[in-house]
């Protein structure tokens, strides 16, 4: 039985190279999603950017996985409605979920990148993600992704990439509503609500902000787990 067992694996995986090797443009986004990122597959199969990394995980969190994995240079930095990262590459879905929104011309984010997605399992479920700034979309709405699926391209257009909570609508960010307290754009930073998915970040392996010790400003509204460790 073990030997069979082993020819049946060789069969299968060479059967799955050889299917890379052939498959129609329709296959391509499939295949990348099969292997679980061990290879790079030409973008033009998907139809849309997409850069798969053979980058090795982080710490898992239940059913999370490092959204950040395989970005290139990464650099944290502060922490505002959500937290802040420079660096160049993929950015991947936190965990299985579904998009609600993404747009590349959101023009009150830099860079005009705006993406949402709505977590389906783990002790976050319910709760809507964003990922803003310079990333281009590499998903669209209705489609459901798991912590395999690259839904943006992260590029180097200055501002980085901010991503936290957003806000069950998808038109901001949650701390901007009155249970987060209210805050937008210009501060007072870190939110409360940021530094919380700073924590669940660094629970994946992700360095924390540099003003991760600083002051807290707002609220963590209902619903948010109160720690992540």
């Amino acid at each position: 039985m073990a030997v069979a067992s082993v020819v049946a694996v060789a069969c299968t995986w060479a059967g799955v190279l050889q299917l890379r090797a052939k498959a129609p443009g329709w296959a391509g986004t499939w295949l990348a999603t099969a292997a679980d990122g061990l290879a790079a597959w030409p973008a033009t199969w998907a139809g849309r950017p997409q850069i798969i990394s053979a980058a090795v995980a982080g710490r898992a969190r239940g059913s999370y996985r490092d959204p950040l994995r395989a970005v290139q240079g990464l650099v944290a930095e502060r922490i505002d409605e959500g937290v802040d990262f420079a660096g160049v590459g993929p950015v991947y879905a936190l965990g299985d979920a579904v998009v609600t929104g993404a747009a590349g011309d959101n023009f009150g984010w830099p860079g005009g990148g705006w993406i949402t997605y709505q977590l389906t399992g783990g002790p976050g479920a319910g709760l809507v993600v964003y990922v803003a700034e310079d990333i281009i979309p590499a998903v669209t709405a209705g489609q459901r992704v798991s912590p395999a699926t690259v839904i943006g391209t992260m590029y180097d257009g200055g501002d980085g990439i901010e991503t936290g909570w957003a806000q069950q609508s998808g038109l901001g960010a949650e701390s901007e509503l009155p249970p987060a307290g209210g805050i937008a754009g210009l501060g007072p930073f870190p939110t409360r609500i940021g530094v919380n998915f700073d924590e669940l970040l660094q629970s994946l392996g992700v360095r924390a902000a540099p003003n991760r010790a600083q002051s807290q400003y707002g609220l963590l509204p209902a619903g948010y787990p109160a720690s992540w460790g």
